[in-house]
């Protein structure tokens, strides 16, 4: 592992017993970018995040965050990492600022000018107690420790859970911000839409495998599009149905609407037979993208399970 790689597993795998956390996780997060791990609830994300962070031991394999083996310099490490865990808990009864002021001397000091600055950012109270807070009011609080002392890696667990949508973008500037500073950003989350706005990749995981790695862009180059066509006379949906890439034909006399899966070319052109008064084409949406991504595998999985018996399907 090199300096421009900031997190590197091989092989990574925890098991409950006989449930799988997460199987042969080969991943690599690079130095100064903003990493998206995607799934669903019970994927494995959260899993990943506490074998990274030695908060649990794997079954088998091993990881490296920022050169340093998580169990073996544990404490070192965690001093250059802000971590938001999925599930907050504060102890205690005291006021957010004396939570915060308890959190920075414990990282060997952060200016508290950067603690109040998060905190209008964020439009957060220091002075309540904590305990008094919301559920959103509590995440505030739990980015400003993760993010007050700029740290070298951001290990971000369903960071916007809570928040209202202004507050959203305000974390997705604060993602964007800590990207430019240099930081390095791993963000899990199942909110896909706060994930295309600030991720350079994505990396997917499904029932605690690796699925796939890539590029936000690529991913949207490849995403499902919604069309609609209007033509100056009716036209017969079949015509259009058998088009590679071309799914959910539906029409109503001179309009036509279907999704595209890839490139457009083989729909336009069969468009192109027919006089065309319109073509509205939405932008490809990583959300539709994602769930094509585990409907098709899902699918894919079951009729292969199917072909080859109980073996298969008891050790799915």
């Amino acid at each position: 592992m090199t300096s421009d790689t900031a997190v590197h597993t091989e092989g990574l795998t925890k098991f409950y017993g006989a449930r799988r956390g997460i199987e042969n996780l080969d991943l690599e997060v690079r130095t100064g970018e903003v990493l998206g791990f995607l799934g669903p609830n019970g994927a494995g994300k959260t899993t990943t995040i506490r074998l990274l962070l030695d908060f649990l031991r794997p079954t088998r394999g091993h990881a490296t965050v920022l050169g340093l083996d998580p169990r073996r310099d544990k404490a070192a490490l965690h001093r250059h990492i802000g971590y938001l865990p999925g599930e907050l808990a504060f102890p205690g009864r005291g006021r957010a600022d004396d939570l915060l002021r308890f959190f920075g001397a414990a990282r060997g000091g952060v200016p508290w000018s950067r603690v109040t600055e998060l905190a209008e950012r964020l439009e957060l109270d220091l002075s309540r107690p904590v305990h008094t807070m919301s559920k959103g009011n509590k995440q505030k609080v739990g980015l400003v420790q993760a993010f007050m002392h700029e740290p070298a890696l951001l290990v971000l667990d369903e960071p916007t859970s809570g928040l209202d949508p202004l507050m959203q973008q305000e974390f997705l500037g604060l993602v964007r911000d800590a990207r430019t500073a240099g930081q390095t950003v791993f963000m899990s989350s199942h909110v896909l839409a706060e994930v295309q706005q600030a991720a350079d990749r994505v990396a997917i995981v499904r029932d605690g495998r690796l699925a796939a790695v890539e590029r936000v862009e690529s991913l949207g180059k490849r995403a499902v599009r919604t069309v609609e066509i209007h033509f100056a006379d009716p036209v017969d949906a079949a015509e259009f149905s058998a088009l590679p890439g071309v799914g959910a034909v539906t029409v109503s006399g001179p309009v036509l609407r279907c999704t595209v899966d890839g490139r457009l070319d083989p729909l336009v052109k069969a468009a192109a037979r027919h006089e065309v008064i319109d073509l509205l084409s939405a932008e490809p949406d990583l959300e539709e993208t994602f769930l094509s991504f585990y409907y098709h595998t899902e699918h894919h999985s079951e009729r292969h399970s199917e072909g080859t018996g109980d073996a298969a399907r008891t050790g799915a």
